[in-house]
């Protein structure tokens, strides 16, 4: 099927769930791929699978940001129908003890550098009146776990940047969504055990997801998706 998008930014790209939205995206032909992190080296195997690009991008730093996109316009020929944003940094403490630094570090790369990243799509697809910007949430998103207040801040933050630019955006023909990802995520460095199949989010499933939400009509948006495992608890 021919998408009404025709290439992705993948920010916050590995092995992972990204890696998912990047061979979902791309089969068929439907998107050309340009998957972006602090090291590109270790993109080089999925971007030589996809013939994407690999661009270096640290979300932190504002004129990376930039850097990475004005690159990333260069190698599609025009800006990013679609952007992914998928970083996140939890450190794990009670609120007795936490590194106030780590803190800092982990709001910066969690929602900070969310905003640099959406500005910078947003700025380019309002002007062309079209495209789609997909922000990466987690059960952090919605519910405060104990020794986990720095997560929670920067999903909490994430959201809320998400709903505002959902709100702002979609009367212009910007589609903004953000998935809750209420679950461990399987990947190739954590499995579930053999006695509780499927306990684990899927990350294809979850692409699949993120391209079902990309294919709705406008007259039926979606700003919102959670996504859980049969088995998680609400």
């Amino acid at each position: 099927m021919k998408s009404i998008y025709q290439s992705a930014l993948i920010v916050g790209a590995g092995d992972g769930l990204s890696a998912s939205v990047a061979r979902v995206f791309a089969a068929d032909n439907r998107m050309r791929i340009a998957l972006a992190a602090r090291n590109p080296r270790k993109l080089a195997g999925l971007a030589h699978e996809l013939g994407a690009y690999a661009l270096e991008c640290d979300v932190q730093n504002r004129f990376q940001v930039e850097k990475m996109f004005a690159r990333a316009d260069e190698c599609f020929g025009a800006s990013p129908d679609v952007v992914v944003y998928n970083p996140s940094y939890r450190v794990r403490a009670s609120i007795l003890e936490v590194d106030p630094d780590e803190v800092a570090k982990s709001l910066a790369i969690t929602a900070y550098g969310g905003f640099l990243v959406a500005q910078q799509a947003a700025k380019r697809m309002v002007a062309s009146g079209n495209g789609a910007i997909l922000f990466t949430g987690a059960s952090a998103s919605v519910k405060g776990y104990p020794q986990s207040a720095a997560f929670a801040m920067g999903k909490f933050a994430l959201r809320g940047l998400a709903q505002s630019m959902a709100r702002e955006l979609a009367p212009k023909g910007i589609h903004v969504a953000h998935f809750v990802i209420d679950g461990a995520i399987r990947n190739p460095g954590r499995v579930e055990s053999a006695d509780a199949p499927n306990s684990m989010l899927d990350p294809d499933a979850i692409a699949r997801s993120y391209l079902h939400v990309l294919e709705q009509d406008r007259s039926a948006w979606t700003w919102e998706l959670e996504l859980r495992p049969w088995v998680e608890k609400f």
